[in-house]
């Protein structure tokens, strides 16, 4: 037995309530070591000495390249548990508890692991549409200025004083003459990058949070965008960018101007007075910026002015617009206290408000219930990039890297993730795949059928490519392409398929060297199998998956064989 891999973290991912009744409870083993794994649970309050435990086999639901991970749900009559671990190799067993090894038990309850008490406060709760979400994620200056048309025109505008730009032409009007078009792909959710008004085309250099930026349109547009859409049963998310603020918001200008002597001096990070903002984009600025950027000040969001402004931002667009969420900007560069009263404010407001960090890498410090609903995925990203476009890895790589993703959060937390391909700070997908649509396919059926939220950035069903910032952002194609059909019918697929949207998942092929991965999604005795070729020669797909099976969506699939790139989607009941 390898005693060295095994793991077990209270309190964590390894242990937590998913409602008042039920708890999680995982134990990492090294791979294939682990013949079987039970859990023994207690009531950690009860009056008799020794403790009457009670016993739970648990599976594997997940492995890597090192470890397997054990899981059982339990569900407890009693909120206080105390719990160990037996384990055994075939050869011999071992108990494992208070993170040691035993051959016996003790007397001493507290020796053991404990789940004090599963509070309903501490229960990570996430709004309950999101298993259904299908989400449009769209770069306003790009999208549109009419009716399947946008002009490609530039827009500079005054707006107290300062100069707000566009590159494109895009509007909130546009949006609203779209949403047809959005509706029919199948999405239920916009998510919208920044519309408040700001100085650049991208709108990340905010100088006003309360108002639509003029190039886009006016916050009356702005609110019949949202009406109609939740007319349509399709949601709104806007982007809320308080790590830092643009170079003219009239609070940083205050400082500039007054200096020391400025009231909102302590509402922004490292100041050097008299503050200086350069011309050249190559001097370094005398105050904290976001990255190198000057014309964006970084914000002191410790500073309780500054949170209580930014609830006051949080309150203002869902009372009076009726938001369904929000997207945040640099989350993870913003202390956790700042989270933790923008989450209590939205939720006082909007118990159904969905939050949804930008954090690139682990999100789990800030997934715990007390500030984000969500994260951008982007580990599904690369981990998609690496396996389907650059062919990089096998497929038990792809698989162990998925394992990864999967047990990071509680439960609740990963079917909430926002999974992407594409957003507006990434090359083209497609363009990763060097254009070719079979391996860019094979990443949207992916997408489409793992656990998470599914987020298509605008134009990637309409095979838009780009490299740098200039391209993958540029102005939308309104052609009818046979990617959007395509989109349509594996979003159909998913949103007809309870499976697809709430199932658990589980590996079925991933083996080295091989480019062919499998999988199952499961849910009420429901089965649905998914097959992806993601190499250069054909392959037999396995009998348990398509021996008395319906075969819901496929591309290169007959006589027990996937060509390459091919895929399919079977169902079994």
């Amino acid at each position: 037995m390898n005693y060295e891999a095994i793991l077990h973290v209270p309190l964590s991912n390894y242990a937590y309530g998913t409602d008042e009744e039920h708890i999680v409870f995982r134990l990492r083993t090294a791979r294939n070591d682990i013949k079987s794994c039970i859990l023994h649970y207690g009531d950690r309050s009860c009056r008799q000495t020794p403790v009457l435990f009670s016993e739970l086999p648990m599976q594997v639901i997940a492995s890597d390249t090192l470890f397997d991970y054990y899981e059982v749900k339990l569900r407890t009559p009693y909120t206080r548990v105390c719990y160990y671990f037996e384990v055994s190799d075939g050869k011999e067993s071992k108990l494992y508890y208070a993170d040691d090894f035993h051959t016996g038990l003790t007397d001493e309850r507290s020796e053991y692991y404990q789940f004090p008490f599963n509070r309903k406060e501490d229960i990570a709760e996430v709004p309950k549409w999101v298993n259904d979400a299908i989400v449009y994620n769209i770069f306003p200056d790009s999208f549109a200025t009419g009716y399947r048309f946008i002009s490609g025109c530039k827009c500079e505008k005054q707006y107290q004083g300062h100069l707000v730009s566009g590159k494109n032409g895009g509007t909130i009007g546009g949006i609203l003459e779209n949403l047809d078009y959005i509706q029919d792909l199948g999405a239920n959710c916009i998510y919208l990058n920044p519309i408040f008004a700001a100085g650049e085309y991208h709108k990340y250099d905010l100088l006003d949070y309360f108002h639509v930026d003029p190039c886009f349109g006016t916050n009356e547009d702005f609110h019949l965008l949202v009406q109609t859409c939740h007319q349509r049963d399709i949601r709104v998310i806007i982007d809320g960018v308080f790590n830092h603020c643009g170079w003219n918001f009239s609070v940083f200008e205050d400082v500039v101007k007054n200096g020391e002597q400025s009231k909102y001096k302590d509402w922004f990070y490292k100041l050097q007075f008299p503050v200086i903002r350069p011309d050249n984009m190559e001097d370094y600025p005398n105050y904290s910026c976001f990255g190198y950027e000057r014309k964006m000040p970084k914000m002191n969001t410790s500073n309780p002015e500054v949170i209580a402004y930014f609830q006051k931002v949080c309150s203002y667009w869902i009372k009076n617009f009726d938001i369904d969420g929000w997207r945040l900007d640099a989350a993870n560069e913003i202390n956790f206290d700042f989270w933790r009263m923008f989450r209590k404010t939205a939720k006082a407001l909007k118990p159904d408000c969905l939050l949804i960090g930008e954090i690139w890498e682990s999100a789990y410090p800030w997934l715990h219930g007390d500030q984000f609903d969500s994260a951008m995925n982007y580990d599904m990203r690369k981990n998609c990039r690496d396996f389907f476009a650059l062919e990089q890895i096998d497929a038990a790589q792809f698989e162990s890297r998925i394992t990864n993703m999967l047990i990071r959060y509680p439960e609740q937390m990963l079917y909430a993730q926002l999974n992407v391909l594409d957003t507006h700070d990434v090359p083209r997908f497609l363009s990763l795949c060097n254009g070719n649509q079979e391996k860019f396919r094979l990443a949207v059926v992916f997408l489409f059928t793992f656990i998470g939220i599914p987020s298509v950035f605008y134009g990637d069903e309409q095979a838009i490519q780009g490299i740098t910032e200039e391209d993958y952002r540029q102005v939308m194609s309104w052609k009818n392409t046979k990617m959007v059909e395509f989109y349509k019918n594996i979003i159909q697929i998913r949103k007809s398929n309870l499976a697809l949207r709430e199932g658990k998942f589980q590996t079925v092929k991933a083996k080295k060297n091989s480019r062919l991965f499998a999988f199952v999604r499961e849910k009420n005795k429901q089965l649905i199998y998914v097959i992806l070729n993601a190499g250069n020669r054909e392959e037999t797909v396995p009998t348990e998956i398509c021996e008395k099976a319906d075969v819901l969506f496929q591309e290169g699939v007959s006589d027990g064989k996937i060509v390459p790139y091919g895929f399919a989607i079977f169902q079994k009941k």
